[in-house]
């Protein structure tokens, strides 16, 4: 028989124990009783329904209850799922195998998996907030949800064009075969002609190599890519190569930053001071004539002593100096992979309590959390983006629609 609620009855009761000052959640709260009996009501009727439908043809009939143990963020509490006669009922309400209560619990612990809480501060968590206990398989098939949610947003289909693409990969370990492996995450983070910034994807490979992205840049354009105007990256040894194999009309920036730093490692301290103060004469430089004055007299001054450096900035140069044409506004955002870096430095603080992560899905679940909690701070992120966006339309004209600043 369906159970009904006298809500009569719970109302009474309800002010009584209020007055009694008695706690509102937990195994004796005083809404416990109450979502119990809507859950229980709810499955009397899935098998009133389902007797309905299995009526005809076959002898099916109500079979007693079932007992089970629900958490809830009210508390623990037991249900009686009906069963039927013929084992077909597969209720919806609360499925077989579940122990969480649906859209309750399960979101608040995902939450704060995402924050980059352990699975045993989580336990602790829920514990002193609900009173009830979780084993880590639980929290596993909780977060395990999430699965087919990343493997969609991994494959969603990206916009025509994007303004500037940064690209750089972070690095975690995580256990493969039984032996604990390095292993790179790509990210591809975007800004749209919006001025909106967002994490296009996020590849797993075993080292970073020119190869590798080559695939994630064909991905790129699978999912609808055509089109970037300014690619900044590092200078990773045929990155630059692959980017203009896919997409041969970018432009591409060489991070200046990694290439100062690459630079000093090959300077002395006595000249070290005086070498920086040289460097800056020519990436600072408001023209490009200026800048290739500055960097013929940098050979002239310390070309026959340091012959490394100053060949690896000829042989770059090309790359290194786009972003001396354009106007301020472009050039700050552009000259430097920073972006992508400080995309990477959030996700460390996250991960960083994580020694080994057990599979390539664990880290994946992870990083794609905490991803979703930076983008909400990301939207309209660009300053000064209206203009920036005029400039882009005066400097590539032909390639941009007035539809692709179109939500």
């Amino acid at each position: 028989m369906k159970k009904k609620i006298n809500w009569e009855e719970f109302r009474k009761e309800a002010a009584e124990l209020i007055r009694q000052k008695k706690p509102l959640t937990g195994d004796k709260g005083i809404f416990t009783p109450l979502i119990k009996q809507v859950i229980e009501a709810a499955l009397e009727g899935e098998m009133d329904a389902h007797l309905e439908d299995t009526r005809e043809g076959e002898s099916n009939r109500r079979n007693g209850h079932t007992q089970k143990n629900l958490k809830s963020s009210m508390g623990g509490f037991e249900i009686f799922p009906p069963r039927d006669r013929n084992g077909t009922f597969t209720p919806q309400t609360i499925e077989k195998r579940q122990t969480i209560l649906p859209g309750d619990l399960d979101d608040k612990i995902i939450g704060l998996y995402g924050l980059g809480m352990s699975y045993s501060d989580i336990q602790s968590h829920v514990s002193e907030m609900y009173g009830i206990s979780l084993s880590d398989g639980v929290l596993n098939s909780i977060t395990d949800r999430i699965i087919p949610v990343i493997r969609e947003w991994q494959s969603r289909p990206l916009e025509r064009l994007y303004a500037i693409v940064y690209m750089d990969a972070i690095h975690f370990k995580i256990r493969d075969e039984g032996r604990v492996v390095t292993k790179a995450v790509y990210t591809v983070l975007g800004v749209n002609m919006r001025g909106e910034k967002e994490i296009l994807g996020l590849y797993i490979g075993q080292n970073e190599s020119a190869s590798y992205w080559l695939q994630v840049l064909t991905d790129l354009n699978q999912r609808g890519v055509e089109d970037i105007l300014i690619a900044s990256i590092d200078n990773l040894k045929g990155f630059a190569e692959a980017i203009e194999n896919i997409f041969p009309k970018t432009e591409v920036q060489l991070c200046i930053i990694h290439q100062i730093r690459n630079s000093m490692k090959y300077i002395p301290w006595k000249h070290y001071r005086e070498f920086v103060k040289d460097l800056k004469k020519i990436y600072q430089a408001t023209t490009l004539d200026i800048a290739e004055h500055q960097l013929t007299e940098l050979d002239k001054k310390w070309g026959k002593k340091y012959p490394v450096v100053i060949q690896s900035w000829k042989n770059n140069w090309t790359r290194l100096s786009q972003y001396i044409k354009y106007p301020e506004a472009i050039r700050k955002l552009i000259y430097t992979t920073n972006t992508v870096e400080g995309y990477h430095r959030m996700v460390r603080k996250v991960t960083k309590s994580k020694g080994a992560f057990t599979s390539d899905m664990a880290m994946l679940k992870l990083v794609y959390l905490a991803t979703l909690n930076f983008q909400k701070r990301w939207k309209n992120s660009i300053r000064n983006w209206p203009i920036v966006i005029n400039q882009f339309f005066i400097y590539f004209e032909n390639r941009i629609y007035e539809t692709d600043t179109v939500k």
